[in-house]
């Protein structure tokens, strides 16, 4: 076992009547890269926060290396040498690099803080491990968040991490930055640290892991070598169900306009946009991080307004001063950060769900009941949402299923025209199977759909019409078949790939 950072055995936790976790393996060699996935509930969440000592396992035995952890809590697993880079950065953005980087380590001339010293040697790890030159002095707010994630890792090395736990890394990164955050990987697994690697992403999966623990369930699934497995291997092992057809097809049925933009336009984040979306349509808005997509449909639904041009809805011009004017009129939206902007913890799932559509299940002001039950329990099966019924409290459910919870708030208004802002962010495959049946029923019954997503591939598969963005511009325009992912991603960067429609 002397090759084993990470050994963890027979972990179960339970909460109330939901068994999270049942006797759960996870081990992990030194110098390897591991990940670790499964579907929302899985129990990923869970094993980490036993391991990091958030949670109390019911049983079970943890080592770390040679030693066994009887008692583990935050701060002691740290100096066991595991630390944890969360998805979301928690970096105090007005601190230097070095400030955190030597966060709570801070090195001292007696009583008080080396500053020259905490400058040098953050620059110093920085260069050695990473090989790139970042200003110590730089204020966090002012890097990328690839660089960013840099500095959460180097604070780690500074405390002479011997194992990293990554839990969604690459959420927030653009193509450049995923393939640098992996050669930085490659290098630490080089220098023998062992890395946890927590993604939604397959592709990340096969690409950077060695090894791969499956959850399902809450228990072992399975355990493989990435070099001898597949994509379709995994993803079966994680929703005990064939995902062959990862995106389902339907036959499009495309009807008269329902929202138009002529010459919209919004100061620093798009210009002269003109955009038509059809009654049962779904079409894609693509580009890269910061082009203007998000910000497109935040003017749309009334979260912002544009400095110029019109927004037309069913022939006629609207202005929304505000989201509550453009769900009364037919549209509704699901926002990329769903559990921040879109989900009240303390309410039950029940009432996640049925809040926005109110009005469909009142008569007189009174709420008919039945009508509501039957609506939320047709989106809790539809949406495959993990709970043991609609009354459960939405802050018990896994973040992915938060997540689904928020889709079906939305789905349920019946609305005509839906916006979707990367509605298949941080879920699992099956999940996105799910989410994509669902579009596909919504673009079949008449609705039209607005679809922003970050991956490329599930634009090219799932959208009738695809519009480019680049810089603020709609610089190209395809139909279904028209572009792959690679060439879609040469558009959105600058370039416009030969022989493809473009718009000048």
């Amino acid at each position: 076992m002397s090759d084993v950072a990470i050994d963890m055995r027979g972990i179960s936790k339970q909460f109330g009547p939901v068994k999270a976790l049942d006797n759960v393996d996870l081990q992990v060699r030194k110098g390897s890269i591991h990940g670790l996935v499964g579907a929302n509930g899985a129990g990923k969440s869970t094993i980490i926060k036993v391991l990091a000592g958030i949670y109390k396992h019911d049983s079970g035995n943890v080592c770390v290396g040679d030693k066994t952890l009887d008692v583990i809590a935050p701060a002691s697993i740290e100096k066991d040498g595991v630390h944890f880079i969360h998805q979301d950065r928690l970096l105090v953005p007005t601190a230097t690099v070095a400030e955190a980087v030597f966060l709570n380590n801070e090195p001292r001339r007696g009583f008080l803080l080396d500053i020259k010293r905490m400058r040098k040697e953050a620059s110093d790890l920085i260069k050695k491990h990473f090989n790139l030159d970042i200003d110590a002095n730089a204020l966090i707010r002012d890097l990328s968040a690839a660089q960013q994630k840099i500095v959460q890792i180097t604070r780690a090395l500074a405390c002479n991490a011997r194992v990293l736990v990554l839990d969604e890394p690459t959420a927030a990164l653009v193509a450049a930055e995923v393939s640098s955050l992996f050669r930085v990987l490659r290098a630490l697994r080089d220098e023998n640290i062992a890395i946890i690697f927590i993604s939604h992403y397959m592709q990340e999966i096969m690409e950077i892991c060695d090894d791969v623990t499956i959850l399902r369930n809450g228990r072992n699934a399975g355990n493989v070598v990435a070099s001898d497995s597949s994509i379709e291997e995994i993803v079966s092992l994680m929703v005990n169900r064939d995902t062959s057809e990862m995106y389902p097809r339907r036959e499009a049925r495309i009807d008269e306009p329902v929202l138009e933009l002529k010459d919209a336009s919004r100061t620093g984040h798009f210009e002269g946009v003109n955009l038509t979306l059809h009654k049962g349509e779904v079409l894609g808005l693509t580009g890269l991080l910061g082009s203007g997509d998000k910000q497109l449909l935040k003017c749309i639904f009334g979260l912002d307004q544009p400095d110029s041009g019109t927004i037309a809805l069913n022939g006629g011009a609207v202005k929304f001063k505000a989201p509550g004017e453009a769900v009364d009129a037919g549209i509704a939206m699901i926002p990329e950060d769903r559990r921040a902007h879109g989900v009240a913890v303390d309410l039950s799932v029940s009432d996640n769900i049925s809040i926005a559509s109110t009005a469909r299940h009142a008569i007189r002001g009174f709420v008919n009941k039945i009508f509501e039950a039957k609506l939320v329990d047709g989106l809790i099966e539809e949406l495959g949402v993990k709970t043991p019924d609609r009354f459960l409290p939405v802050k018990n459910l896994s973040g992915g299923n938060q997540q689904k919870v928020v889709v079906a708030k939305w789905l349920s208004c019946d609305s005509s025209v839906y916006l979707l802002d990367d509605p298949t962010v941080a879920v699992d495959v099956g999940a996105k199977v799910e989410i994509y049946n669902l579009m596909n029923r919504l673009a079949g019954e008449g609705k039209a759909i607005l679809f922003v997503s970050s991956d490329l591939e599930e634009t090219v598969e799932m959208c009738d019409r695809i519009l480019v963005i680049y810089r603020g511009k709609i610089v190209g325009e395809y139909k279904r078949g028209e572009i792959n992912s690679d060439r879609l991603l040469a558009v959105a960067s600058g370039g416009a790939p030969s022989g493809l429609r473009e718009v000048s």
